[in-house]
């Protein structure tokens, strides 16, 4: 790593050839943010336990606060306390939420349904990220929103409406869940508003499901039973309103446990993460049933996993692929770059979310995977990966995007040498991953 301790632009790997350990995940990114706003708009305060502490979260909690919510911290680094107040105190606000996803697209919903003047941007990626789907919906709902740049995209200004739920409101389910998780979010403020029932008919297929389950069940936890018939259609009753559930501890971040679990199938093992288990609401866990496919040992407790498998440096492979990940996409970027170690070509179908990601994943991974001596091939859902004949030393671009720092660290163990550029990225979901991987893996 260069002099600079906060801002290194580059990081150089060792040459990895085992892996094993034990690590207690951080806090989840999906959890967390979701949490956080289901907090500020409950009766009554809510102690969180297990909060994820990065870039995300910290835009969440920024926008929270100065929407007038309390937030203490709590006696532990990973605890604050929310007091509820059902509706934002403050009506109007400068909004500035990096490149956090999981932040604008709920609070867009849940500001547009309460009514207000407020201005919603980011960073330029941020401004590059699709948003019109659920603006779409805002405003076939009566909610007052436009854009202050590019049609379809942040940043947006937010208005009075009169809201009308007399007919059901309409989503693309196609882009992006995030999109029918934040008009369910901030359902009950629109009910709250009028008195009746909200309803979302789904148009399109919907991707990444796993997200809108646990959309679903962390609202019954804050007490709102949310009505699905299928995946096309929900319904938030009309008495629904948020109530604490006083304390809520937030599980270890699924996606992020996908870079330790593989580095236990292709470093032999065991390496265990805690935090995450059999009985977890995210949808990522699944991840490890695509590690036992590739021929990796798993075990699962109820909230660990366990993986052993081939030692990659020494020769093993793993199992080659043909998969669908519509239901895991940020998983399934551990999963491209394990192709490298494949025993023939992997194909990873219906991942045309990862365009609308952090960056375009899809372009991102095949410029990235190319420069190590893979073939890869792309169409605007899919990816096919061919192990290298010849492995090439490679600095390995992040494209400002969390995911691509920490699932192309396991490109160490093969037998050329890897520097990931800007690793600082990681501080998006991870601030200490590198530390965490550095004692994990040994040569």
């Amino acid at each position: 790593m260069t002099d600079s301790p906060r801002h290194p632009p580059y990081l150089d790997l060792a040459p990895a050839r085992h892996a094993r350990g034990a690590i207690d995940l951080p806090g989840s990114k999906s959890i967390s943010n979701r949490v956080l706003l289901l907090s500020a708009l409950a009766e009554g305060s809510t102690r969180l336990t297990g909060l994820l502490d990065s870039d995300d979260t910290q835009v969440m909690l920024a926008a929270l606060r100065k929407l007038g919510i309390a937030i203490t911290a709590g006696p532990r680094p990973d605890e604050v306390l929310v007091e509820g107040a059902r509706r934002f105190p403050v009506g109007q606000a400068d909004l500035f939420m990096g490149n956090a996803g999981t932040a604008i697209r709920p609070l867009t919903a849940a500001l547009a349904m309460m009514g207000g003047l407020y201005v919603l941007h980011g960073v330029p990626r941020m401004h590059e990220r699709p948003i019109g789907d659920l603006v779409d919906a805002l405003r076939m709902l009566g909610a007052r929103v436009a854009y202050q740049g590019r049609e379809g995209y942040p940043p947006l200004s937010l208005g009075w409406g009169e809201l009308d739920l007399s007919r059901p409101v309409k989503v693309n389910g196609s882009v992006s869940s995030q999109f029918l998780t934040a008009l369910l979010l901030a359902a009950p403020l629109a009910t709250q508003a009028t008195g009746r029932g909200f309803v979302v008919e789904v148009e399109g297929e919907l991707i990444s499901k796993p997200y809108v389950e646990m959309t679903l069940n962390l609202m019954r936890r804050f007490g709102v039973t949310v009505e699905r018939d299928g995946w096309r259609r929900f319904t938030v009753p009309s008495q629904a309103a948020y109530r604490s559930p006083g304390h809520m501890l937030v599980e270890g971040d699924a996606s992020s446990a996908s870079y330790f679990l593989a580095l236990g199938a292709i470093g032999g093992g065991p390496v265990r993460v805690t935090g995450v288990g059999r009985d977890s609401i995210q949808g990522d866990v699944a991840f490890a049933d695509t590690l036992a496919a590739m021929g990796a040992q798993v075990e699962m407790g109820p909230d660990w996993i366990e993986t052993r498998g081939v030692k990659v440096a020494e020769g093993g492979r793993l199992k080659a692929f043909d998969a669908d990940f519509n239901l895991i996409p940020d998983a399934a970027m551990t999963a491209a770059v394990l192709a490298l170690y494949a025993d023939g070509p992997c194909r990873l179908r219906n991942i045309a979310s990862w365009r609308v990601k952090e960056t375009d994943r899809i372009h991102a991974m095949q410029t990235e995977l190319a420069k190590l001596g893979a073939t890869v091939t792309a169409t605007p859902d899919s990816l096919t990966v061919t192990p290298p004949a010849t492995w090439t030393p490679a600095e390995i671009g992040t494209w400002d995007d969390h995911r691509m720092a920490m699932c192309f660290s396991l490109a160490a163990f093969g037998p050329v040498g890897v520097r990931i550029l800007d690793p600082g990225c990681v501080s998006k979901t991870f601030p200490t991953y590198f530390d965490v991987y550095a004692g994990l893996v040994g040569a």
